[in-house]
């Protein structure tokens, strides 16, 4: 990652994955073939997790587990049900209006005789997005608790606000502890299919906190929510499908994100990737070792590697076309996957440089995985799709490339070092040769926590998108802005182009001082695409979130809906 960080406010980008036991059963050792002096065993990598002699081999090791509540559409009437809370949304009244209940509500209403119109008018609840109130109700009856919630102004609701629905039943679940409850959806106007995924998405990680590390994941403190099962009144289950299947990718994305290096390393990425490998119909699994790296001339990807005590692992994963045969479009997405960036010999040190967050340097790689994992259970027709990450650690050592270097990269383009710590496009740009090397590719897409110049430009929230294409420019924004991922179209400005000149090699690795660090990182990365339409995605800033916990899983579902809007 660019030091340009230094220079920001601390944030957290936490990238990695919790070593199984699958990593030993799958081939992949710890220690590698090393062309070291010495090696390095589990016990020198930070030994056992606390959690891994019970985690076993399990997705879970690898991903946040997805909640084990049953999430379940429901045909019943609201005043029929019978549980521990029922969940009433409403839309905030515009000024000098009352609260209107749907007429789904107000028959409820009048089974609890008035308890949900009490509870607004003596909780002068407003409807505000995100709000709530509770209230216990009258031993007896068919409902222990009944909850509103506040939908906003129906006139300004978006994407962000049916998350905030979802997010708002979770806290609920886990603020009023019931093991059966039941949710209305929204009537006039009623949620879309597409706002019904992204609510439940919000509610299933909401309702999957991430406890692996805890050495008491059972406390109080730390246990999951009591509940059993949460019926969703008039749902659509295409709906609620589809948002477990993408619940279960962002949640791979974030355990991996969230891990520390000491239990994610590029060996840790490959076993993760053959578990999706192995569990879905379709997918099928490479792993380039060093020797098989070298001989294909990946000497920049190499160059970053050769200073750790990991072995790189170059990650190539493939999900082909329902029903075989040629497919309509050929996709890949290429990761970064530095699981560790200490910056190299241009060190990241001081105040603000933020080496103790590196481990989320993989956040590229950690995306692609999670929306392999998406997309191997919807399997979008026509498509084929490749995932591909070349990973490794960027390490200080008597072996470790220096400023001044000059690589050669596998399309034998060389690169004159000029910082160490600007390493990620020294390994996508093997990668991306890769990618087009496999023929017939229509799009290549890359992501990456590549630039702290990004997050100068754009703030924490949004990622970059720079491309070689408009069409595919505009079909990105469109699967980010209909998953409510928030994308910013950057040039990709042929003015700083002489920037990334050397004189002694092709290219440098480092653009000119004085700003513009993000898109003379995007040119670099355009000089290894030569006919594939193309698309840089720098998720800096979006990747991580402290007030939201952490590892975000942004990208997964721009990724995700992009396959299956070229499947359309």
């Amino acid at each position: 990652l660019f030091p340009a960080m230094h220079k920001l406010r601390s944030r957290v980008f936490s990238v990695s994955l919790l070593l199984s036991s699958n990593s030993v059963a799958h081939g992949y050792s710890l220690g590698g073939s090393l062309p070291h002096r010495f090696s390095r065993g589990v016990a020198l990598r930070g030994g056992a997790s606390p959690r891994a002699a019970a985690a076993g081999a399990q997705e879970a090791a690898t991903a946040v587990p997805l909640t084990s509540a049953s999430l379940a559409a429901s045909d019943a009437a609201a005043s029929d049900w019978t549980g521990d809370m029922m969940v009433v949304p409403v839309w905030e009244a515009k000024e000098g209006e009352s609260i209107a209940l749907g007429a789904e509500a107000a028959a409820l209403d009048a089974a609890l005789s008035g308890a949900v119109a009490d509870l607004i008018a003596d909780s002068e609840f407003k409807g505000k997005a995100g709000s709530s109130a509770v209230v216990s109700l009258p031993r007896g009856g068919n409902v222990r608790k009944v909850a509103v919630v506040g939908m906003g102004l129906s006139t300004d609701f978006k994407m962000s606000g049916a998350r905030k629905f979802g997010a708002t039943l979770a806290t609920l679940a886990t603020e009023q502890k019931p093991k059966q409850a039941a949710a209305l959806l929204p009537t006039g106007p009623a949620l879309a299919a597409d706002t019904q995924q992204a609510a439940f998405e919000a509610a299933m990680l909401g309702l999957s906190p991430d406890t692996r590390y805890k050495s008491d994941a059972d406390s109080d403190e730390n246990k999951p929510p009591p509940l059993q099962a949460l019926a969703l009144l008039g749902a659509d289950a295409g709906a609620l499908a589809r948002a477990r299947s993408f619940s279960a990718g962002v949640l791979l994305t974030r355990g991996l994100v969230a891990s520390p290096a000491n239990y994610a390393t590029p060996t840790s990425l490959a076993a993760c990737a053959k578990e999706i490998a192995d569990r879905f119909e379709g997918m099928t699994l490479t792993v380039l070792e060093r020797a098989e790296c070298e001989a294909r001339g990946m000497g920049a990807y190499l160059g970053v590697s050769q200073g750790a005590v990991e072995p790189p692992k170059f990650i190539h994963l493939c999900l082909s076309a329902p029903g075989g045969g040629k497919p309509a479009k050929k996709i890949a997405y290429v990761g970064k996957g530095l699981t560790f960036d200490s910056g190299g010999y241009n060190i990241k040190a001081g105040a603000g440089s933020m080496i103790e967050k590196m481990k989320f340097d993989m956040g590229g790689a950690g995306a692609v995985l999670g929306a392999a994992r998406t997309l191997a259970e919807v399997r979008p027709a026509g498509v084929e799709v490749h995932f591909i990450v070349a990973s490794c650690e960027n390490m200080v050592s008597a072996e470790a490339m220096r400023p001044g270097d000059i690589l050669t990269a596998s399309n034998k383009k060389t690169i004159e070092v000029l910082n160490t710590d600007a390493e990620g496009r020294l390994t996508l740009a093997d990668a991306l040769v890769y990618a087009e090397a496999l023929g017939e590719v229509d799009t290549i897409v890359d992501v990456a926590t590549l630039t702290g110049a990004c997050i100068v430009a754009l703030g924490p929230d949004y990622a970059g998108m720079w491309s070689s294409d408009e069409a595919l420019s505009k079909a990105l924004l469109d699967a980010a802005a209909s998953h409510g991922e928030l994308l910013w179209q950057m040039p990709l400005a042929p003015e700083y182009r002489e920037q990334i000149n050397s004189k002694i090699a092709d290219l440098a690795n480092l653009g000119a001082p004085g700003g513009g660090g993000s898109i003379t990182a995007a040119l670099f990365l355009n000089e290894f695409v030569k006919e594939s339409a193309w698309a840089h995605l720098d998720i800096a800033g979006p990747v991580w979130n402290d007030k939201a916990g952490g590892a975000t899983g942004y990208g997964v579902r721009t990724l995700a809906a992009y396959a299956e809007a070229v499947a359309a």
